[in-house]
């Protein structure tokens, strides 16, 4: 059976909890602020003693054929969906948002590993016969070995499934080392796949910090590291584990805009803004954070629709089933995106909605910080270019789609974005041309499903190569090819100096 420590949260390696790493640090509930949980903090040698647990089972893990590891994820598969009630209070309890929204996190996750539970049909190579007199070629795709995963915060669940079933389904091993933030749900997922009969070792997890990431970084049997995070600490990792000799895929920031046309549903377009801006609090990289409002009566419209939304969005603990937006998910966090308001201020936008001064009844110490909205937004605004990663939404006024374009184009992320219009030619227009890599018409979170691949351009991705979907095989394996050839007996050959070819 899964269980979880009340007092302390240690890793898991070799298939069983592990102590190790001599510092600790605390997991809060941000609804009360309270500490509920000490986590252990993994050294450098703990680090490497998941690395090994890895290592020594590979080997066999590789051997084991497709359709076994395939079958050992549908029983995984089926385990979590019989207890993803549980797991969705774990994310709650420790990152802050809503039951709903963790639920709606974990069956996202679900459905990756079932696309994993596909790897005797992904892993088929390819083969030609006679692409020369009696020559016969194939390619296999073949695992990489050790490989790595530094999940965020946000989602403690739903990106650890987008790495680690993949991989193993691909033959290979894994450590993941999940935020230091709310490490329960990863330490969940591990020891129900052991439940499911994942072999001791093919999965390990090391909680930690910058220390860990490093060892991990830096270790020479780690062949590969999937990464989700903010740019600054992507850059870092995709630079590190490059240099290391590592296939690397890191996905960084966003600043995701919406752009509203004049002929859009106003009202299902600011129905669709306000679970995009304020889901999760604002903490998604697929949130939206800007809306490009196309004329002044777009703009007037759009403003006065979401002002009203806002006045009844109801911001309370995440387990209270009536709450539509939980808290942040740290004080420090909250203070952050505080002082990103208070900076929007005093550059001049108009702050039309003020979050700043809310109460939530009976929990004056949580982390809490209410719906903001700001109009009249710059692109030279700190408000605009940073990612804040909180429930602050900002309109910038533009006269034409354009206009609206090249607002977005110009921004260093290239996440996701979306456009709310009833004009066929112009969606096709706009998604054909942005430099974005998500696009959404009439979507406003254009999360790709599990058999397409998630990926930003520009500044939001470092690395070739998406995350999950048909990608993620790629990511998992080495192509391999052969090409065989059995002379004949007794046939006389002679010796060619020419470059091979089919000629």
């Amino acid at each position: 059976m899964v269980t979880t420590s009340p007092t302390t949260v240690e890793h898991l390696i070799g298939g069983r909890r592990a102590a190790g790493g001599r510092r600790t640090a605390a997991v809060y509930d941000p609804a009360s602020g309270a500490v509920t949980k000490q986590l252990l903090l993994a050294d450098a040698d703990t680090v490497r003693a998941a690395v090994t647990a890895a290592q020594e089972a590979f080997p066999a893990w590789r051997a084991t054929a497709p359709l076994k590891r395939a079958r050992v994820l549908a029983r995984f598969q089926r385990l979590l969906d019989e207890r993803k009630d549980s797991l969705s209070r774990l994310i709650t309890d420790e990152q802050g948002k809503t039951l709903a929204d963790s639920l709606g996190e974990v069956q996202r996750g679900i459905e990756n590993v079932e696309y994993a539970t596909g790897a005797p049909e992904l892993l088929k190579g390819e083969h030609t016969s006679n692409v020369g007199p009696g020559i016969d070629s194939w390619s296999s795709f073949q695992p990489l070995g050790v490989c790595a995963g530094i999940t965020p915060f946000n989602f403690p669940a739903m990106v650890p499934l987008w790495m680690w079933p993949m991989a193993v389904a691909c033959g290979n091993t894994f450590v993941l080392k999940p935020s230091e933030r709310d490490p329960s749900a990863p330490l969940f997922l591990a020891e129900l796949a052991l439940e499911a009969g994942l072999p001791a070792g093919v999965l390990n997890v090391v909680n930690g910090d910058k220390e860990a990431v490093d060892a991990l970084l830096t270790d020479p049997r780690v062949q590969a590291v999937s990464f989700v995070g903010s740019t600054p600490v992507a850059e870092h990792v995709y630079a590190t584990g490059a240099a290391h000799g590592k296939r690397v895929q890191a996905l960084g920031g966003a600043k995701n805009h919406a752009v509203v046309m004049p002929d859009a549903d106003m009202q299902g377009t600011v129905r669709a803004l306000m679970g995009a801006a304020f889901g999760t609090c604002g903490e998604r990289c697929m949130a939206i954070s800007v809306v490009v409002a196309v004329g002044e009566d777009t703009a007037a419209a759009l403003l006065a629709g979401m002002k009203a939304e806002i006045a009844r969005l109801k911001v309370g603990p995440g387990a209270d089933g009536d709450c539509d937006m939980g808290p942040l998910i740290t004080r420090a966090q909250q203070e952050k995106v505080r002082g990103y308001v208070d900076q929007g201020v005093a550059e001049g936008a108009d702050l039309v909605v003020d979050g700043r001064g809310l109460a939530v009844a009976d929990h004056p110490h949580g982390f809490f910080l209410g719906p903001c909205l700001f109009d009249r937004v710059e692109p030279g605004m700190v408000i605009y270019r940073e990612e804040i990663f909180g429930p602050v939404l900002g309109v910038v006024r533009v006269g034409t789609l354009a206009e609206a374009a090249a607002v977005i184009d110009a921004h260093p992320y290239g996440n996701g974005t979306c456009i709310f219009t009833r004009d066929g030619e112009a969606a096709r227009r706009f998604a054909e041309q942005v430099q974005v890599g998500m696009v959404g018409i009439n979507v406003p979170l254009p999360v790709p499903v599990a058999y397409h691949s998630f990926g930003g351009w520009k500044r939001s991705l470092f690395g070739d190569l998406h995350a999950y979907g048909p990608d993620a095989v790629r990511f998992y394996t080495r192509r391999k090819t052969i090409t065989q050839r059995w002379p004949s007996a007794g046939a006389g050959e002679r010796t060619a100096f020419s470059f091979p070819s089919s000629q």
